[in-house]
């Protein structure tokens, strides 16, 4: 059963009142581009971010509360590539609406450190919540969807890689607060969490000092500020297999290194939600044009109200084309980059590995419809612990 969670009203219309301060009318086409300022309804005060050609600019400023900065808005920004096709190698592939993972990665997925001895609770199959799924590799177009982003100055090329099929759990991610990890204590190694074609993509050791003490620190970095809605419980119950919000980049890395992943490239996740070459304008988009949406197809900002729901809650109807749930809605997911304007190019498997300034995140809760599109941007301060970020690791392979 699908478990819905709604504000109280008082809530809904200061989250609301903040939300519509902090957006920004959509920008004018420039070069076929659309640019937008997005606002993710969290805490704090409102950053609003306008992606550009000449980069982006900011609005606003950050409210710290208990220590721990908070944030509202990811933001936007259009253009992206691509040519050349996408084929799917060995079978694995998965088509709209439906998914598909042979034997070795379903056993592969009930190994992974944040699966072991947890039940197959996940998505409408009762699925291991650490599937995942191949993406075949391929050439498109970063931000790019031929409807509102029509901007093709920016081609990239990703390898095939695997992209977990469920947004990271509370109960994935309590595995790995129960194992000690996540903590200064006991930090990634360095270079942990690498992508594999990347050079000094993994962990940075002068990282260390942006994790919490210890596990009481992480625990209580988990309990967002009363106006967002926390997932993480510190006791197992009902919320398990919610997604897991009030991850900071830092230690959305840390757990995707500990797990045997890494975080996924912003071009990486843009391929995957726009289906490759198709550059759906929503991931479950059939035409790739069709903007088709409702509450049936993904949990986001609607009615009135807003919910964060168990992950898969949308599956099949709302999966991208090779399988993967809630790549728009539910929540923003971090990405390994640096938000940049425009795109770094060229791009063959490329990534901004700058941190600092603002990371870019994906897909998320949002505040309507326009702000899950495949092609639109979101970003964060690294550090910052917001109630609408989680994350979904990417792995190099089997």
């Amino acid at each position: 059963m699908i478990r819905k969670w709604r504000w109280p009203a008082i809530i809904v219309a200061l989250w609301l009142a903040g939300l519509a301060l902090s957006r920004k009318p959509t920008g004018q086409r420039q070069g076929g581009a659309t640019n937008d300022a997005s606002a993710a309804g969290t805490t704090g005060s409102v950053v609003a971010t306008t992606g550009s050609p000449d980069g982006p600019t900011t609005a606003g400023g950050t409210a710290t509360t208990g220590g721990t900065t908070a944030t509202d808005g990811p933001i936007s920004a259009g253009g992206t590539t691509t040519t050349g096709g996408t084929t799917a190698s060995g079978g694995h592939s998965s088509g709209s609406g439906g998914t598909r993972s042979s034997g070795d990665a379903a056993t592969y997925a009930r190994t992974l450190p944040s699966c072991v001895g947890l039940d197959a609770t996940c998505g409408p199959l009762n699925e291991s919540c650490c599937t995942t799924l191949p993406v075949p590799g391929g050439t498109f177009y970063r931000g790019y969807d031929a409807v509102d982003f029509t901007d093709t100055n920016y081609p990239a090329t990703v390898n095939g890689f695997y992209f977990d099929k469920f947004e990271v759990t509370v109960g994935r991610f309590r595995t790995f607060v129960d194992a000690g990890m996540g903590t200064r204590a006991s930090p990634p190694s360095a270079g942990a969490g690498a992508h594999p074609w990347i050079a000094g993509s993994g962990w940075d050791s002068r990282w260390n000092a942006t994790l919490p003490r210890d596990t009481a620190g992480l625990k209580a970095a988990m309990r967002c500020p009363a106006i967002a809605y926390q997932t993480w419980t510190d006791t197992a119950g009902s919320n398990e297999t919610m997604p897991q919000n009030c991850l900071d980049w830092y230690t959305a890395f840390a757990f995707c290194a500990w797990d045997g992943g890494r975080l996924p490239t912003e071009a990486e996740w843009n391929y995957a939600a726009s289906g490759g070459s198709e550059h759906r304008h929503y991931p479950w988009s059939n035409p790739p044009s069709s903007t088709a949406i409702d509450d049936s197809y993904a949990v986001y900002c609607a009615a009135g109200y807003c919910s964060l729901q168990n992950v898969g809650s949308r599956s099949p109807k709302g999966d991208g084309k090779w399988g993967q749930t809630d790549l728009a809605g539910n929540l923003w997911e971090w990405t390994l980059d640096r938000y940049a304007s425009p795109f770094p190019s060229p791009c063959n498997n490329c990534a901004d590995l700058t941190v600092g300034g603002n990371q870019v995140a994906r897909g998320g809760l949002g505040g309507g419809a326009l702000d899950i599109r495949s092609a639109f941007r979101g970003a964060a301060i690294p550090p910052d612990i917001r109630g609408n970020v989680g994350v979904r690791c990417a792995r190099a392979s089997l």
